[in-house]
């Protein structure tokens, strides 16, 4: 039996093309993005995932950070408004996609923004990054809609950052990994553990003691060994060059 589904969707050719805010535009190997991707999906699979594709969007550099475009919970698929125009696009193919898997679907309506890097599951808590991308009629949108599974929704500010999971995301035993100065932590209500690393702030549990993270932190790495978990370590080196991480390229929808 699988863990659930993982979405993902393929690098458009157009990615050496995509959005960068608080980093320098440097240059992208698209070929060596498409291995990296196919590498990660890999990982997916060996981890339990059965891994759903978007369908591609070849004019949309930016469509591999799936996660943006969708955010779910308990059955509830909740299509976002990303904050950069020119992303909103890659909707239809995501909403395509979660049809497909059962899902119930609403929306983030005009003009609300959100988008789904901001949105920090931990329990019945759901912390959302208010910065660039995401605005306050988001955040109202967000918590109504998960109002009805249960959930409360804190806004978290940030600050020199693209998205909240840039700054912070959670381990299995909800204990956060963050780097303090990028995000206002007086709002994180549960344990939080500081790292070192940039990289080191963008996990992914698996399921069970599964942990992914990226090869550019192995000093997180070896901490979260410590700390009892297995990690699962990806290079998605050409992603980080447009502020990618390994949250972002994968939406999991787990077996209710």
């Amino acid at each position: 039996m699988t863990r659930g589904i993982a979405l993902v969707r393929r690098p458009s050719g157009r990615l050496a093309d995509g959005l960068v805010t608080h980093i320098e535009h440097t240059d992208v190997d698209v070929a060596q993005a498409r291995r990296q991707h196919e590498a990660y999906r890999a990982a997916l699979v060996e981890a339990g995932w059965q891994v759903h594709e978007v369908d591609p969007a070849e004019h949309c550099p930016d469509s591999v950070f799936v996660e943006d475009t969708v955010v779910v919970c308990e059955g509830l698929a909740v299509i976002t408004r990303p904050g950069a125009p020119q992303r909103r696009p890659e909707i239809p193919g995501t909403e395509k996609a979660v049809r497909e898997t059962g899902l119930d679907i609403v929306r983030i309506e005009a003009p609300g923004t959100l988008d789904g890097g901001d949105v920090l599951q931990v329990g019945t808590t759901v912390y959302v990054g208010r910065g660039a991308r995401t605005n306050d009629e988001g955040v109202a949108q967000l918590g109504d809609h998960l109002a009805t599974r249960g959930r409360t929704v804190i806004p978290v500010p940030l600050r020199d950052v693209l998205h909240l999971k840039s700054a912070v995301t959670a381990l299995p035993d909800g204990t956060l990994l963050a780097l303090p100065q990028l995000l206002d932590a007086a709002a994180l209500r549960q344990p939080v553990r500081p790292v070192d690393e940039e990289a080191g702030c963008h996990v992914v549990p698996l399921g069970d003691d599964l942990v992914l993270l990226a090869a550019s932190a192995p000093r997180t790495a070896a901490l979260v060994a410590d700390l009892g978990f297995t990690p699962v370590v990806v290079d998605i080196s050409e992603y980080e060059k447009l502020e990618g991480c390994v949250t972002c390229l994968s939406v999991l929808i787990p077996r209710i």
